[in-house]
């Protein structure tokens, strides 16, 4: 995968930045795993808009994604490798040995006509699902269960990965793409290799339109509201706004959120950066 940076022929092109979709094998999603989604615009069932700054954008049919890779014992061939516009990451559609097609997260380097396992005695090959107590060490993994069964939920966007670094007991220690190091139980799952897509974050929209495709309308900044609005507006001219805060006054820049008294507190190893 890489990105094209195109010429300026017009003023929204002369810092847009685009993947090339050079892994994609197909522009047509399979049919019987879409499923609709229901744009909320922000608003809460009351109708309120507790979400700012959302609404708009193109109409997406949801792919409906396999997380759990629970279909022990039968090999998968991997059909296609397809866009999905609700993701960052590709998707890869797989059809298993018994017919059924199921659409997963595509590592980097999955190729079409490749055959894909899970479970247990299964190689630690790219696209393989095995249990942590399986995978060797130092491998990259990514779509990491935190409780069995659950299916994956770390490690699932584009070029994410962690990292198996040991084992204790009854658990596997994980280093997590934020850099949090923390234990998770050895009967969880975990996909091998790296998520694909890796140079998304180089893709410029080169202009507010593209954005707007997204479903993400325009961002005012705190500063420049009024005192009622928001704690940092208010002021002659163009004043700094005092220490950055959230509209609801939490602080930000560092300011810990999270609970400490919380359960999975003795699971943290050491806390992301």
């Amino acid at each position: 995968m890489a990105v094209r940076k195109l010429k300026p022929t017009t003023p929204g092109q002369r810092h847009k930045v685009a993947s090339d979709f050079s892994e994609i094998t197909t522009s047509k999603p399979e049919k019987s795993l879409l499923a609709p989604i229901k744009k909320s615009g922000g608003r809460n069932n009351q109708g309120r808009m507790t979400m700012r700054y959302r609404g708009g954008g193109h109409k997406r049919r949801y792919r409906i994604m396999d997380f759990k890779r629970d279909k022990f014992g039968l090999n998968a061939e991997v059909m296609s490798v397809e866009y999905d516009p609700n993701r960052s990451a590709r998707i890869a559609l797989v059809k298993y040995t018994d017919g059924e097609k199921r659409y997963i997260i595509a590592p980097a380097g999955l190729k079409v006509g490749q055959i894909l396992q899970s479970g247990k005695g299964v190689e630690p090959n790219t696209g393989n699902a095995l249990y942590l107590s399986e995978i060797p060490f130092g491998t990259f993994i990514h779509n990491i269960e935190l409780h069995p069964g659950q299916g994956g939920i770390l490690a699932r966007s584009a070029g994410a990965y962690a990292q198996l670094a040991a084992r204790d007991g009854k658990y596997a220690i994980v280093k997590l793409p934020s850099g949090e190091t923390r234990m998770i139980l050895q009967t969880c799952m975990a996909t091998v290799g790296v998520v694909s897509n890796a140079q998304h974050n180089l893709v410029r929209s080169g202009k507010a339109g593209r954005t707007r495709w997204l479903g993400r309308r325009p961002r005012v900044r705190g500063v420049a509201m009024n005192p009622v609005d928001h704690p940092m507006g208010g002021g002659e001219g163009k004043s700094s706004g005092g220490h950055p805060r959230s509209r609801n006054g939490i602080p930000a820049k560092g300011y810990k959120t999270r609970d400490k008294n919380k359960s999975s507190n003795r699971l943290i190893i050491e806390r992301r950066k």
